[in-house]
């Protein structure tokens, strides 16, 4: 099969399934609706797994690791510019391609499950495809253009599903602040598209990597061009100061999140760096502040995590302190890392998220966990699930989250010793807050009421089989690049061909010694376990409860809890007075514009009303007004020389 057809189809087929539940709501049959939909995905999974097979046979028998270009048509052409429509087929593509459809299959499956009930099932399916149409033209362009599409559709798509519920008004504020914020960024990508024609006359990736390693290391313009897309990124993945959309992007539907969280919207950011390699290695300081911005999100994220009771929302935060960790292993030119942590990371976040709405679903949707406790007995495969989640983003060995958090931060350990150990330390707050949230929620006594306690049940089987595979996906994910000699590594290593050649010190062998490197390993273990034993001893041990959210609490206390005030913050600087300058204006159109408008309109008809009454149909009349209309110009002309 051609390879144009084959990467045709793997969008084509989300987008079918769009097509059919979109048009067909309320008239396709809600037993064929998510079948329709998740097999759609499916469809498109099972052909980017038959492409990616292809891609290393390709390279076995040609020794030709190059990307596939597959162009479909002539697409724009102004002077000198033509971009087509085309698919870059790569290992970086292949990689995205295999998690977004793959986990993208997996929580379509559980959505059947959890939203079969709701009454706008069929348009919530449709929205779930369109998700994953966009994200796979983001991965797949073979251009920034193509990325660009699809960056805003999912962009919209995000305001979409998160407020899927509109007729709650707080559901629609967190969809719109959503969207304004994800806007930010992305007026900065496009700024940096902008200066990437400038430059180089194309957008074409191949074209640019090529022409951008013979420019020197600290070029301005490379460096401008990678901060204005680092904003587009932090957009996306929501980093400081963009990050506080992501918690509140918890209005939507459990399948949401963990959609925008694990596979898609979120990794846009990472992907497009990485995507972006030459250039970013061509400018360090870019990665120097990549790095800052990084481990400040990490550990500010971290942080908040600590005192949330949200359900959602402490996996929300831990997204966002997560998204931190991948870029700091970018920061580090450590691109397989953040890769790596990108997979692993779909792989447990989306296992938390489906784990928190089976939870949500027993509970009568409940999502305060000072009001759960005990439920490891009613709800056992989630339980399981969801612990091996925990460890896995933990870092705790031998679970995924363990092999790429770890090779993170010893490539940051070479790079930057304060940046590691303010690692390990997020590592640790990361351990402490999930297991708190995992013994508040399965441990202990109940502290729901009598009719949840009564409603208590398992799952059905659509919503705990992806909830087992991503559990074995979690827990063996860390072989995917095992220390040493991974085959990720491997795999992912003709991407970094322009990054070496522009900077060989950066991708020199490393110069750890394994001792060094097993002590790095015991203490990033270490540090994680240390943080479970304080969170058993606290909630388990001790039996602690979260207090009420009017209780009294201590300054430091108070400031992390309400997170910073950060948004509140927000709200007074840029909030009100825009709203206040909005007002103004309205009020200025309003009064005087209008008015003034207004009173032009009052000024004519009058005029026309009195003019109107000199039309009497009397002859006599208008031979009298002409002749007076003749002497008055006579007049005029006489006294007046013009």
């Amino acid at each position: 099969m051609q390879i144009e057809l084959l990467c045709a189809l793997i969008p084509l087929f989300p987008l079918i399934g769009f097509l059919i539940n979109g048009i067909g709501f309320r008239r396709v049959p809600n037993g064929l609706v998510g079948a329709i939909a998740t097999i759609a995905v499916l469809a498109s999974f099972l052909t980017s797994a038959y492409l990616f097979g292809a891609f290393i046979g390709n390279a076995g028998r040609t020794g030709s690791e190059a990307p596939l270009v597959a162009t479909l048509f002539d697409w724009i052409s102004v002077g000198d510019l033509h971009i087509n429509f085309s698919f870059q087929i790569d290992q970086l593509s292949l990689l995205m391609l295999l998690v977004v459809t793959g986990v993208g299959t997996l929580i379509h499956l559980y959505s059947i499950g959890y939203m079969h009930h709701d009454e706008g099932f069929g348009k919530f399916m449709a929205f779930l495809n369109l998700f994953i149409f966009f994200m796979l033209l983001l991965v797949m362009g073979s251009n920034y253009v193509i990325m660009f599409i699809g960056w805003e559709g999912v962009g919209l798509c995000s305001y979409l599903l998160i407020g899927f519920w509109n007729k709650n008004i707080n559901y629609n504020n967190a969809a719109r602040k959503a969207f304004v914020m994800n806007r930010i960024g992305d007026l900065g990508f496009l700024l940096g598209i902008f200066l990437l024609i400038n430059t180089f006359g194309t957008v074409e990736y191949v074209d640019i990597f090529k022409q951008a390693t013979s420019l020197e290391i600290g070029d301005s313009t490379v460096l401008l061009i990678t901060i204005l897309l680092f904003v587009g990124a932090m957009g996306k993945s929501a980093q400081i100061p963009l990050y506080t959309w992501l918690p509140d992007a918890m209005a939507g539907p459990t399948p949401v999140s963990a959609l925008i969280h694990a596979a898609t919207m979120v990794t846009a950011g990472i992907y497009m760096v990485v995507r972006s390699n030459v250039l970013y290695t061509l400018a360090p300081l870019t990665l120097e502040i990549v790095g800052i911005i990084a481990i400040a999100t990490a550990l500010l994220a971290a942080s908040i995590g600590l005192l949330q009771n949200d359900i959602k929302k402490v996996l929300a935060y831990s997204t966002v302190s997560q998204l931190g960790y991948m870029f700091l292993g970018l920061s580090a030119t450590a691109y397989t890392a953040g890769m790596f942590h990108v997979i692993t990371h779909a792989f447990f976040k989306a296992l938390l998220f489906l784990g928190a709405g089976s939870v949500i679903h027993a509970m009568s949707d409940e999502q305060d966990i000072r009001k759960m406790g005990g439920l490891r007995k009613a709800l056992p495969i989630t339980f399981i699930t969801f612990l091996i989640g925990t460890i896995a983003i933990s870092g705790l060995p031998p679970f995924a989250g363990f092999f790429s958090k770890d090779e993170i931060l010893a490539h940051v350990f070479e790079h930057n010793k304060i940046l590691w150990a303010l690692g390990v330390l997020g590592s640790g707050l990361t351990s402490f807050y999930m297991f708190r949230l995992l013994f508040l929620t399965f441990f202990g006594e109940f502290r729901g009421t009598e009719e949840q306690r009564h409603h208590l049940h398992e799952s059905p089987a659509t919503m705990t089989a992806p909830l087992v595979i991503l559990a074995i996906l979690s827990a063996i994910g860390g072989g995917l690049n095992l220390p040493g000699s991974g085959w990720l590594g491997d795999f992912m290593a003709p991407l970094f061909e322009g990054s070496r050649h522009v900077n060989p010190e950066a991708f020199a062998e490393s110069t750890i010694e394994h001792s060094t490197e097993y002590i790095l390993m015991a203490v990033s273990a270490g540090v994680a376990l240390l943080a479970l034993v304080i969170a058993y001893v606290m909630y388990i041990s001790r039996g602690a409860v979260p207090v009420a959210d009017t209780a009294e609490r201590s300054g430091p206390e108070q400031l992390v809890y309400n997170k910073y005030y950060v948004d509140e913050l927000y709200d007074a600087v840029i909030v009100r007075p825009i709203r206040g300058l909005g007002d103004a204006l309205y009020s200025f159109g309003e009064g005087v514009i209008d008015g003034i408008v207004n009173g032009v309109a009052w000024l004519v008809r009058q005029s026309a009303a009195q003019l109107r009454l000199l039309q009497s149909g009397s002859i006599g009349f208008y031979v009298f007004a002409m002749v007076l209309s003749i002497a008055a110009i006579f007049a005029l002309r006489f006294f007046i020389r013009f």
